[in-house]
């Protein structure tokens, strides 16, 4: 994931007033303690069973996973709001945090009880119906954070009577979600060494499941598995093996284009080297896992390889980096893999989080399928049980001049180093059988320089990114068909589209945009039925539940650090009059 240097913080002053609309909470200065209570949790809200998770996807009073369901697929079964109503659709509160600063947060909500988390590691309890402040977390931060992207947090996972949430400094800590007092906290890795986390963790089983960032600083990336219950570690899987990361020495991308290699030249660059860079290789793992209960699987996709540009001290193919991967639930041990980016040097790294559904083989029988939107701008499918590439869909942004290499000088090529898809969240469609993936368009020139190892809290790009100012920008949600691999229908917008999906039952799609604008699409065809101005950059994906039979659809609305989207500090929840 591309590393942004970006300005100071906006401020979003005043937003309730701006809207006219009841504050649910006025910013104020964040107590010494680490959590303050404003008001008893109600007790509505009740331990979240396994068997609740297990059937998240087909709820729709509750959204207990940061993308809907094991499945990830980002999709509500509610259809109270629908292409017939949504042009009726108004803000029925806002929540205002502490912290103006970007958010990319996804909303738990339980019981009426909406957890929200923010930039610097607060998490607030409220009431999901009318923004009533319950308790406010406040992570007190270690002496050593060294991140990427910005400082942001993209949710905590629920279980049990549980919420589990990964800091910037490189910690797991579980609440309780009546209080919000710390239950365990317990160190994930060396924050010195340049870990860090963002992403929302997976709880399953009893055990709670978290990658980590860092592949900008020379890390070696894993996810790892803790007892929900007391924080003990219980496997580990690295995604950079201790052998055998050199690969097959791959020559082609995973649409058989020439990646322009000089394979004999890195073979010697191996023999003079040897094998030990794999101890700072990267492959960050960077959102939540999709989990397969039956087969009892783990599929999450893996970074760009340490340093990003500079190809040269690390020959081969740089195994599991730029790769979907799948693991043993239990175990943590390997199961199988499939690399989209061999020896990557453009930081095209596989982020957006898999999705599990069935899926159309070449021969037409339909089978579980495993779906991942790469910044490539290609949405790939696969056979859930071996890896197996079935088909990836047409580009959904420009591709032009497709692995020219890295030069001292620069050298445009299309994607650049954000995407196509970042981050961000696709949602799927049963009944279209779309996915639909937000999209970047940011043309770029590459620049490698020699860089050696500079130590973990230090920035490792090996080179530099550099935006092409004379080139527009913009955005495009795509809905690509899963069966073909055909573009069905898409939306241009003003900017680049960083922040996720949402699907429902309804026959909509929402996405949000970094001037403020939050949308909702016809599912089928793309058309534009309703919009609202949120007053700073919707950059995170959007979730839906109901309260006593009502409808709400709730975003975060705090801009983005790594595009520099204007900032703020603001959940806005909508519903039907």
């Amino acid at each position: 994931m591309p590393f942004t240097l970006t300005r100071g913080v906006v401020g979003l002053p005043l937003l309730a007033i701006a809207l006219g609309l009841p504050a649910a909470h006025a910013a104020d200065e964040v107590q010494n303690t680490s959590t303050t209570t404003a008001s008893p949790v109600p007790s509505t809200l009740q331990p979240v069973s396994q068997e609740q998770l297990d059937r998240a996807a087909t709820a729709t009073a509750d959204w207990l996973h940061s993308n809907g369901s094991y499945a990830q697929t980002r999709y509500y079964q509610g259809t109270q709001i629908n292409r017939t109503n949504v042009a009726k659709l108004k803000p029925a509160f806002i929540f205002q945090t502490a912290v103006n600063e970007s958010m990319e947060t996804a909303p738990i909500v339980s019981n009426g009880v909406m957890f929200i988390t923010t930039s610097f590691n607060h998490v607030y309890a409220v009431d999901a119906a009318t923004g009533k402040e319950f308790w406010h977390y406040k992570h007190k931060m270690g002496p050593v954070t060294t991140f990427c992207c910005g400082p942001n947090n993209r949710g905590v996972a629920i279980s049990g009577d549980r919420l589990f949430m990964g800091t910037l400094d490189s910690k797991l800590v579980a609440l309780d979600a009546k209080t919000g007092k710390v239950l365990w906290q317990t160190e994930i890795a060396d924050p010195d060494q340049g870990y860090s986390e963002t992403m929302a963790p997976a709880v399953v089983d009893g055990k709670v499941l978290i990658g980590t960032n860092g592949g900008e600083y020379g890390i070696r990336g894993f996810v790892k598995a803790f007892d929900a219950n007391s924080g003990q570690l219980l496997w580990t899987f690295y995604t950079i093996p201790e052998t055998g990361q050199e690969g097959v020495w791959a020559t082609k991308d995973a649409t058989g284009r020439d990646e322009k290699r000089d394979i004999d030249a890195e073979k010697q660059q191996l023999a003079a080297k040897g094998g030990d860079f794999y101890k700072t290789l990267g492959g960050g793992v960077w959102m939540t896992p999709a989990i397969d209960r039956q087969t009892k699987t783990v599929f999450f996709v893996v970074g760009n390889p340490s340093p990003d540009l500079y190809g040269a001290i690390r020959p081969g193919d740089n195994l599991y980096t730029d790769s979907l991967v799948a693991i043993d639930l239990d175990t943590g041990k390997y199961k199988w893999h499939y690399q989209y980016v061999p020896h990557d040097v453009w930081d095209l790294d596989a982020v957006s989080p898999p999705i599990l559904i069935d899926v159309r083989d070449n021969d037409g029988k339909m089978i579980p399928g495993v779906v991942h939107a790469g910044k490539t701008g290609h949405v790939y499918v696969h056979d859930r049980a071996t890896g197996r590439l079935i088909r990836y869909s047409q580009a959904m942004i420009p591709q032009e001049n497709m692995w020219t290499l890295p030069t001292a000088a620069g050298a445009r090529m299309l994607p650049g180093a954000n995407g196509g898809v970042e981050w961000s969240p696709i949602a799927f469609d049963p009944k279209t059988r779309f996915v639909y993936a937000a999209n970047l368009h940011q043309p770029m020139t590459y620049q490698v320089e020699e860089a050696a190892y500079p130590g973990g809290s230090k920035l490792w790009l090996g080179g530099a990114f550099k935006v092409i100012a004379n080139e527009q920008q913009w955005g495009k949600l795509s809905a690509v068909n899963v069966d073909t691999g055909k573009v069905a229908w898409d939306y241009k917008t003003e900017q680049p589209l960083i922040g996720g999906v949402l699907a429902t039952a309804g026959g909509l799609v929402f996405n949000g945009e970094g001037n403020g604008l939050f949308r909702a699409f016809d599912s089928a065809t793309g058309k534009k039925l309703w919009e609202f101005q949120c007053g700073a950059g919707v950059n995170a994906p959007a979730v839906s539940y109901s309260v006593h039979g009502k409808q709400y659809v709730a975003v975060a609305a705090g801009g983005n650090t790594q595009i520099d989207f204007k900032r703020g500090n603001t959940v806005l929840v909508f519903a039907l009059p």
